[in-house]
């Protein structure tokens, strides 16, 4: 091979090369899509991916973390969503969804000044005509986290925090 072939082939190469589409370790990797949880509802992100709790009003919004570093989400509503989870249903299936792997800590957020601690043993709906309903007179955030607990059947050691957070879409990461 000449010279001036062996240079067209040394340039014909590294203009290949140049024109390869760039590694993708280069290009900044696209953050993991939050994990849904919508009233009623109980869902796992895995480690490192967000979950998103959208328009949370009345609602509250219990987050339980894991070891190893996934979340369980539920959103508790108020008032049950048609063919969704009543919020004294709520917890249970979040134990599930757990499942063996140890909680570390659970975050609880949202319209803490509307929730009776009871509407997770009872929810609104399960009352009878002439029952009377519990209503919360004033925010009672150490309730809450009693009532979590306990539904959660978390042992002392776990923290379950509370949170009065403004209405609008949560993301816990």
């Amino acid at each position: 091979m000449s010279a001036p072939a062996s240079r067209r082939a040394l340039l014909a190469a590294a203009v290949a090369l140049a024109l390869r589409p760039a590694a993708a370790a280069a290009a900044p990797a696209a953050p993991p899509a939050p994990v849904r949880v919508t009233e009623g509802q109980v869902a796992e992100a895995a480690p490192g991916r967000p979950i998103l709790y959208p328009s949370v009003t009345s609602c509250l919004t219990i987050t339980l973390r894991l070891c190893g570093g996934a979340k369980v989400g539920a959103h508790a509503s108020l008032f049950q969503v048609p063919g969704e989870l009543r919020s004294d249903r709520i917890l249970a299936a979040a134990r599930r969804v757990a499942g063996s792997r140890r909680i570390t800590a659970v975050e609880v957020r949202g319209a803490v000044g509307a929730w009776h601690p009871g509407y997770f043993t009872k929810a609104i709906e399960a009352y009878g005509e002439g029952e009377v309903v519990p209503y919360p007179t004033h925010p009672d955030p150490d309730g809450l986290a009693r009532a979590v607990a306990a539904g959660l059947e978390l042992p002392a050691r776990v923290k379950v925090t509370v949170q009065d957070v403004p209405d609008g879409d949560q993301t816990v990461r």
